[in-house]
Formats: C-alpha cells, structure tokens, sequence
C-alpha cells in the first residue's frame, strides 16, 4: 500500500504543496507584519494565519487527517473538562460549607440583634 510508486509520488506532492502553501503564509506574515495594521487588527491576522499554518503542519506532516475518531473524541472531552472548570467554582460558590452557622443574610444574629423570646 505505501510502497505503491504512486502513492509516494501523490505523498511527495502533498507534502511539497504543504510546504510551498506554509511559506507562501510565511510570506503574508512578513507582508503584514511590514503592514503596521491596529493592534487589534493585526492581532486577529496573525492569529488566523498562525491557525491555517497549524492546522495544516497538524494534518499532514503529523497525519491527524488520518485519525478523525481519535481527534473528535479529544474534542469532546476537552468541551466537556472546559464546562467542568467553568462550572466549579459557581457551584463551590453556592454551597454553604465552612460557613457559620448564623451566616444567612436575612438572620437576626448576623446584624447582632438578640433572637426574641
């Protein structure tokens, strides 16, 4: 299968129009960093570029484009670890563990007032 000569010969232009596309993007880096665009702006350029050179070093040098199933589980895993911690603390937030007992806000004993008889 990969010793087939066209495979290799497919894989060898794959791999040179990755590398040719990357320094065309490299070029456009250089181009706009020339560019002295709004730092909001330029922020935004350089990081859909540095997304597009990483995104096709990730799936062709790396050949995740080969391993979807794996890459979409770690997807899924990595949304539901972010909603976790993003979930964590509102929760630990609500709870009343550690907290005095007379805490409550609405309680007479947390303005000093003596509870009535």
């Amino acid at each position: 299968m990969h010793s087939d000569p066209a495979a290799i010969q497919k894989s060898i232009r794959t791999y040179l129009m990755v590398g040719a596309t990357l320094l065309v993007f490299t070029a456009i880096t250089i181009g706009v960093n020339l560019i002295h665009l709004a730092v909001p702006l330029a922020i935004t350029v350089a990081l859909i570029i540095a997304t597009m050179k990483g995104s096709m070093v990730a799936a062709i040098f790396m050949h995740l484009n080969h391993e979807k199933k794996w890459i979409y589980g770690a997807l899924i895993l990595t949304v539901v670890f972010f909603a976790v911690l993003i979930l964590l603390p509102n929760l630990s937030v609500a709870d009343s563990i550690g907290k005095p007992i007379g805490f409550a806000s609405g309680s007479r004993a947390a303005h000093g007032e003596p509870a009535k008889r």
